[in-house]
This record gives structure tokens, C-alpha cells and sequence, in this order.
């Protein structure tokens, strides 16, 4: 499983702690802004933000929340300007990592993700130099417990996925992005109850970390996503199940 898939993992264990410190909503609301100022408010003729809302639902936030966010974003109300930045650059071992930003200052930003990749053996390179290791798709995880594979492959080709592949807990369901949407539906419908679900950057190859390079990229993964800024990271690395399980107890 990639190094995405296992972060994920590691990311529900600790979502509690991050909802806590108000981070994740404040992320998504940022998130909900952006993608109504770009493709209006209306969800249903704006993926971007259907998919912001649906976030936002799966962590319980106030109606009222979303709606004031949305009308941040078409300025309806005012609200501060988010720009959507891609940021690169490369972690422990040669890892090569993409950052999705939002942020109303750039210089504050760059200057906190900088520090983040020093501070844990990486470093923030120039725009273009990782982007062409990663392919944009949909990505939907099911825990392998209770699964019936042949219709879980079934249902989801049907409804137009890539590809299904079984790991040692889980099976990967990919898909084109305009076919997320229809393809975890039908997951869905059919029973199934995604653990992960999301378009995101899929890495073409990963590099295999242990040992101290495999703790530092799980801390700077850390470090990276405790930034307001910061919405989403991938990096191209994979870790044993085995010492994954003891970085994450």
C-alpha cells in the first residue's frame, strides 16, 4: 500500500486530537470558500465544492458553518482571499512530496512549510520539480473485513473505476476524477462503507523508508498537515506494515 494509503490511516487514529485543536474545520472551511469563489455556489454544478461539503458534513460541522463559508467564498459576505498554491519539494530519503495550499499570505506561508522540511530532513524545492511524478485520481479504501471482493470489483468497474487492488487490509478502488463521485456512490449503495475516500495525487512509483529516514517522514507528514495553511500533502513513499504499525502506536 502507498505511503498515501498508510498516512490515511494513521490520520484517522488522530483525527480526534486534530478536531479538538479546531484545525480540520478551519481547513475545510477554507477549502469551502475556494472552491465557491471558483466555481460558484451551488454544489451541484461545483465538484470542488460538493466534495468540501460532504467533508465537512463527515466531521459533524454546523450547517450554518457551511453556508456562511459558501457565501464567503461568492461574496455574498466579505471574507478573507485565499489563494490555491501547489507547493513541492522532496523528504527523507528522496521522497517526493506536493503540498495543496491556501493561504492569504505567501511569504508567512512558504517561510512555516520552509521551516517544517528543515526541521525534519527535507527541503522545499522549486514549482515542477516532483509534480510529474504524480497522476491525479480518485481513491477509495475498503477494509478488507467482511468485504466480498467479487462484488466489491463488480460494483465499482461497473460504476467506472480504473482499478481495484488488495492490499494486506484493505482494497485500493481507483478512479478518474469526474468518476469519483459515481463510483463511491455506487460503493456505497451496494453496501460497502469506504474508510478513505478522496481525489488525490497518486505517486507512478514509491520508495521504501525504514528506520530513522521512515520516522522523520511521518513527522514532517505531521509536521506539514498541523499547518493552517497546508490542506492536503502526498509524498511517494511506502513503509512495512509491521514497523508502520509501531510509528503509529
Amino acid at each position: 500500500m502507498s505511503g498515501h494509503s498508510k498516512w490515511s490511516t494513521i490520520k484517522r487514529k488522530k483525527g480526534a486530537a486534530d478536531a479538538k485543536r479546531g484545525k480540520l474545520f478551519t481547513k475545510i472551511i477554507k477549502e469551502i470558500m475556494v472552491a465557491a469563489r471558483m466555481g460558484g455556489g451551488d454544489p451541484n454544478a461545483n465538484p470542488r465544492l460538493r466534495s468540501a461539503i460532504l467533508a465537512a458534513k463527515a466531521e459533524n460541522m454546523p450547517k450554518d458553518n457551511i453556508e456562511r463559508a459558501i457565501k464567503k467564498g461568492t461574496g455574498e459576505l466579505e471574507g478573507v482571499h485565499y489563494e490555491d498554491l501547489i507547493y513541492e519539494g522532496y523528504g527523507p530519503g528522496g521522497v517526493a512530496m506536493m503540498l495543496e495550499v491556501l493561504t492569504d499570505n505567501k511569504n508567512r506561508t512558504v517561510a512555516d512549510v520552509r521551516h517544517v522540511f528543515s526541521k525534519h530532513n527535507g527541503n522545499l524545492g522549486e514549482t515542477g520539480c516532483v509534480s510529474w511524478m504524480f497522476e491525479k485520481k480518485g481513491m477509495i479504501l475498503v477494509d478488507k473485513s467482511g468485504a466480498d471482493e467479487d462484488r466489491l470489483i463488480e460494483v465499482a468497474l461497473d460504476a467506472g473505476a480504473l482499478d481495484v487492488q488488495e492490499t494486506e487490509k484493505e482494497f485500493e478502488v481507483t478512479t478518474p476524477p469526474a468518476n469519483f463521485d459515481e463510483v463511491k456512490k455506487a460503493i456505497e449503495e451496494a453496501g460497502f462503507k469506504p474508510t478513505y475516500a478522496d481525489v488525490t495525487m497518486v505517486p507512478q512509483s514509491t520508495i521504501r523508508l525504514s528506520g530513522k529516514e521512515a520516522e522523520q517522514m511521518l513527522k514532517l507528514m505531521e509536521g506539514l498537515e498541523d499547518s493552517d495553511d497546508v490542506q492536503k500533502v502526498y509524498a511517494n513513499f511506502d513503509i512495512a506494515d509491521e514497523e508502520m504499525e509501531r510509528l503509529s502506536a
